[in-house]
């Protein structure tokens, strides 16, 4: 069984090392200090089990969870925190066990006698416990491109603009894509994000206007890039009331 240790504390790390040591079905393939790291080790090192410390600088382990879930061989997460069990009350239900810190070995192995690939159902449960309209809504946008996994901080996401199976997520530096439904991301991300069109949500902090193009289509300008959205007539008032307010 291949185990990877994400902790932003070394000496936890180093703990959580001797222990596996002592468990003969395990090896330690990887290791990481934050959620970020967590990623891209797992989808370098893809590991079977991940012991996942809950709270870190930046990406904490429940967004970091919910990230491994959508890597092609999601791992089985196991949730590891130094604070009391009414801290992990929202998710208990779905996560393949916890660990309260100082982990013993005997707890620990019985954690790893229970862990078993975390599905995409148990993901989207877990995403739909711990995201309410804007809550534990994510911080990063992840997405694979080119076989690496790239991660874009939603505060810089200017639009969602869906296609077929996919939805662009365009932000200053380019743009991604990703499988979610614009429906999902519209409940997640809430006030933040407003729709123009059927298949588009753009970020609201961002909006500065509306235009015309050659062929009398309303868009929306967008600080920071180049696209303009289509404006929908049916949002039409909707959009000029907004860029009235901000």
């Amino acid at each position: 069984m291949k185990v990877m240790i994400v902790d932003d504390e070394g000496p936890a790390r180093d703990r959580l090392r001797r222990l596996l040591g002592q468990v003969p079905e395990c090896r330690v393939c990887a290791e990481a200090s934050n959620g970020r790291e967590a990623l891209q080790a797992a989808a370098d090192s893809e590991p079977d089990v991940v012991l996942l410390d809950i709270r870190m600088p930046g990406m904490d382990g429940l967004e970091a969870a919910r990230h491994l879930a959508d890597l092609e061989q999601p791992p089985a997460v196991i949730f590891s925190t130094a604070y009391g069990e009414h801290a992990l009350e929202a998710f208990e239900a779905h996560a393949v066990d916890y660990l309260l810190k100082p982990i013993r070995a005997r707890r620990l192995d019985d954690a790893l006698r229970k862990a078993k690939r975390l599905t995409r159902a148990q993901a989207q449960a877990l995403n739909h416990d711990e995201a309410g309209p804007e809550g534990r809504a994510r911080t990063h946008i992840c997405a694979r491109v080119r076989g690496n996994l790239e991660l874009v901080p939603v505060d810089t996401v200017r639009c969602f603009e869906a296609d077929q199976k996919y939805v662009t997520v365009r932000y200053p530096d380019g743009a991604v894509l990703i499988e979610d439904s614009l429906r999902t991301l519209e409940q997640e991300f809430g006030s933040r994000f407003v729709r123009i069109h059927r298949r588009t949500l753009v970020a609201v902090a961002f909006l500065e206007g509306l235009e015309k193009d050659d062929t009398g289509r309303s868009r929306v300008r967008l600080a920071g890039i180049q696209e303009r959205p289509e404006v929908s007539r049916r949002h039409l008032a909707a959009v000029r009331g907004l860029l009235k307010r901000v």
